[in-house]
C-alpha cells in the first residue's frame, strides 16, 4: 500500500509540473500571437499613413490640369496650423470648411464619404488650432478660446482670399464649428459670399436636455436598466451643472449612436465608424493620427471651449446677418436639435435665407445625403435662387 501511495503522489506532482509547463507554453504562444498581430496591424496602419493626398486625374490618368490637391501648414495667430486644399479647378469659388468639435478634425469623413464639393469649389479643410494637423503640445490652453478661433478663422479666410485672388469666399461650418463661424460671418460680412451652417448650434444647453429626455425615455421603454442608471449619473434636467459633464461623457455618445441620433443614422460603432476610418486615412501620418486622438481626449477637454459654448445663447447674441445664410439640418439630429436650429433661422434677419431638412440624416447631412446637399448648393447657394425663409 505504501508503494502504491508513493506512486500516486509522484504522479500528482508530475501532473502539476506538466500543467505549469503547459500554461507557460500557452502564455508564450498567446503573447507571441498578440505581438505578431500587433506588428501586422501597426504595419498596415503605417502603410496607410503616408501623409499625402491623391491628385485629381483626367481620363488618361494624368493629373487634372488646373486642379489642386495639397496639404500644408500656415502660421495662423502665431501658431503653425494645417489644412487640406482640394478642388478640380482652382478658378472655382473658394469654400472654407470649419469642422466641428470644436477642434476635432472631420477630414477623415470627407475622405471616406466624398461629398462632391470639390467639383464646384476649391475647398479648404482647415484643421483648427489644437486639433488634427494643428495639434501641438506647445499651444497654450489659454489661447484655446472661441475668440481666438474666431480670429483664426478670419486670418485663414484672408490667406485664402489673397492666395486665390478672390474678394469674397464661401464659409461653411459643421456642428461645434458653427458656434464661432456664424459669428465670424456677422463680424466680417464683406469677406464672404454666403454662410452655410450644417447642424447649426443655437441654445446647446436646451438641445442637450431635449436629447437626454429622449434617450432616457427610449431606454426605459426598452427595459435597459443599465443605461438608465448610467444616464441618471447626469441629472441635467434638474441641475445644469451636469450638462457639460454629460456632453463630454462616453455614455452620451454611446446612447446617441445606438438610437441613430448621433453623428450619422447608420453610425453605430465608434471603433468601426470612427477609429478605423481615421487609421486608414492616407492624408495623415501615423503620428498625426495619434495627435488627433490626443487632442480630442486630453488637450481639448482641458480648455474652456465647452464652457463658452454652453454659456451662450446664439439666438439672443446674434440676431442679424448681412449675407445670405443657409442651414442644413438632419431630421433625426439630436446632437444639435433640428427644431431649435429651424426656429433660430426663422427669427434671424438676413437678405436671403434657406432652411433645409434632410429627412434621412442625423447630425451629418453633408455625409449622409451628399447628392441632395450638392443640388441645394448649386441651385440656391451658388445661383442665389432661394428667397424663402423655409425651404424643405
Amino acid at each position: 500500500m505504501k508503494i502504491l501511495s508513493g506512486i500516486n503522489k509522484g504522479a500528482r506532482q508530475l501532473s502539476r509540473k506538466e500543467f505549469v509547463r503547459w500554461v507557460g507554453r500557452a502564455m508564450i504562444i498567446i503573447l507571441s500571437v498578440l505581438l505578431v498581430s500587433s506588428l501586422i496591424l501597426a504595419s498596415v496602419f503605417l502603410a496607410y499613413s503616408p501623409g499625402k493626398l491623391q491628385p485629381f486625374l483626367d481620363k488618361d490618368g494624368k493629373e487634372l490640369e488646373g486642379s489642386i490637391s495639397e496639404r500644408g501648414f500656415v502660421n495662423i495667430g502665431g501658431v503653425k496650423q494645417g489644412m487640406f486644399i482640394r478642388g478640380k479647378n482652382c478658378r472655382n469659388p473658394v469654400l472654407l470648411f470649419v469642422h466641428g468639435g470644436p477642434c476635432f478634425s472631420e477630414y477623415f469623413l470627407f475622405d471616406k464619404y466624398p461629398t462632391g464639393l470639390e467639383d464646384d469649389f476649391t475647398v479648404c479643410y482647415w484643421e483648427e488650432r489644437g486639433g488634427g494637423l494643428s495639434y501641438n503640445s506647445d499651444v497654450s490652453l489659454d489661447s484655446m478660446t472661441m475668440e481666438q478661433l474666431t480670429s483664426d478663422t478670419i486670418e485663414v479666410t484672408n490667406y485664402l482670399r489673397k492666395r486665390f485672388e478672390q474678394d469674397r469666399i464661401y464659409l461653411a461650418a459643421h456642428s461645434g464649428g458653427t458656434f464661432f463661424a456664424i459669428q465670424v460671418a456677422a463680424k466680417e460680412p464683406e469677406l464672404y459670399q454666403a454662410y452655410i451652417g450644417i447642424s447649426q448650434i443655437t441654445k446647446q444647453t436646451e438641445s442637450e436636455k431635449i436629447a437626454y429626455k429622449y434617450l432616457m425615455e427610449q431606454y426605459k421603454a426598452a427595459g435597459n436598466t443599465k443605461m438608465v442608471e448610467k444616464l441618471r449619473q447626469y441629472p441635467i434636467l434638474e441641475d445644469d451643472s451636469y450638462v457639460i459633464p454629460f456632453f463630454k461623457s462616453l455614455v452620451r455618445d454611446q446612447a446617441m449612436h445606438e438610437f441613430g441620433v448621433g453623428t450619422m443614422r447608420n453610425m453605430k460603432s465608434l471603433e468601426k465608424d470612427v477609429v478605423l476610418p481615421i487609421m486608414l486615412c492616407e492624408a495623415y501620418t501615423f503620428r498625426e493620427k495619434i495627435n488627433l486622438w490626443t487632442s480630442k481626449f486630453t488637450f481639448i477637454k482641458k480648455t474652456k471651449l465647452a464652457d463658452q459654448l454652453f454659456a451662450t445663447d446664439l439666438t439672443t447674441r446674434l440676431t442679424k446677418l448681412e449675407i445670405p445664410v443657409y442651414f442644413f439640418s438632419g431630421a433625426y439630429d439630436l446632437t444639435v436639435n433640428h427644431d431649435l436650429t429651424k426656429a433660430y433661422l426663422q427669427q434671424l434677419e438676413a437678405p436671403v435665407k434657406g432652411f433645409y431638412t434632410f429627412e434621412n440624416s442625423a447630425h451629418s447631412p453633408i455625409f449622409e445625403e451628399p447628392d441632395k446637399m450638392m443640388y441645394i448648393i448649386k441651385k440656391d447657394v451658388l445661383m442665389g435662387e432661394n428667397k424663402l425663409a423655409d425651404k424643405e
